[in-house]
């Protein structure tokens, strides 16, 4: 594999990835990004711990070979499922020199600083949930938080059938909000742990209790990377500097055109790719 320079990669089971990325171009547009979503599988959430590591290690793997150093799983499903069995296992055998990064440490870091009554929620798919990834997380760094979880099956559709600004998306939000208020009244922050889930942010912010803050993760997952590549500066260097974004899918491109436009209010081009 060669090793000049190359793009960072971020990989998502879908659309969701598009504000991970977007977060992370705001703070830093200098370096040259390369997106794939493979919208053919999504989503994820519901997929099981060994598929969805093997859908993951074939996406880090293809980002390896199109010339990626580092990159961030922009998908809280496979960072939860997938990512230490990735840096663990994969990443010796490949190339130890390159890296792939998550998105619920940098959540679960920043949390401390959010929370004034030590409880927190999180909203997140089904597989995010059960795999307690932001519990284990959070408690690692703060064991005196207490963590509730939800999972919202459908705000995951929602959002990829464009139905997020629909009277219909209120019930689907108002009933998961309610749901993880009762189960903890005492929560005082909402990490919104699918990246999918910030263009739900109107509805979410309508049928939540006055006081509560909502953690949407692209603004902390980029400030991570940034301290992340200022204290590598070798795995900086591989980093190149075009300020320029490619996009990959592996299902129908137009579709792909379509949704990411509700995300990034841009128009893109993008190819279309296989994995595995």
């Amino acid at each position: 594999m060669t090793q000049a320079p190359g793009p960072i990669g971020i990989f998502d089971s879908g659309y969701g990835g598009l504000t991970i990325l977007h977060g992370i171009r705001q703070l830093l547009p200098q370096y040259d990004y390369l997106y794939l979503g493979d919208n053919a599988r999504a989503p994820y959430g519901p997929r099981s711990f060994d598929v969805v590591y093997e859908f993951t290690r074939q996406a880090v793997i293809k980002l390896f070979e199109m010339g990626c150093h580092l990159i961030i799983l922009g998908c809280n499903t496979a960072s939860a499922k997938a990512l230490r069995t990735i840096q663990e296992n994969d990443i010796p055998q490949i190339d130890p020199e390159r890296r792939v990064l998550g998105v619920i440490r940098p959540t679960a870091e920043v949390i401390g600083d959010l929370t004034k009554s030590r409880h927190v929620g999180v909203l997140a798919t089904e597989g995010t949930i059960k795999s307690e990834s932001y519990n284990l997380e959070i408690k690692k760094l703060y064991p005196d938080i207490q963590v509730s979880g939800v999972a919202c099956p459908f705000w995951v559709p929602l959002v990829e059938y464009n139905e997020a600004d629909s009277p219909g998306a209120d019930y689907f939000v108002k009933k998961r909000i309610d749901q993880i208020m009762r189960l903890d009244p005492a929560i005082d922050a909402i990490i919104l742990g699918c990246t999918h889930y910030p263009l739900l942010m109107p509805k979410i912010l309508k049928y939540l209790p006055a006081g509560v803050r909502v953690i949407p993760q692209g603004e902390y997952v980029a400030e991570s990377l940034k301290s992340y590549l200022d204290r590598h500066p070798q795995m900086e260097a591989k980093c190149s500097k075009g300020a320029d974004v490619h996009y990959l899918t592996t299902e129908n491109p137009d579709k792909f055109k379509e949704s990411a436009q509700l995300f990034l209010h841009e128009q893109v081009e993008v190819e279309t790719i296989t994995l595995g």
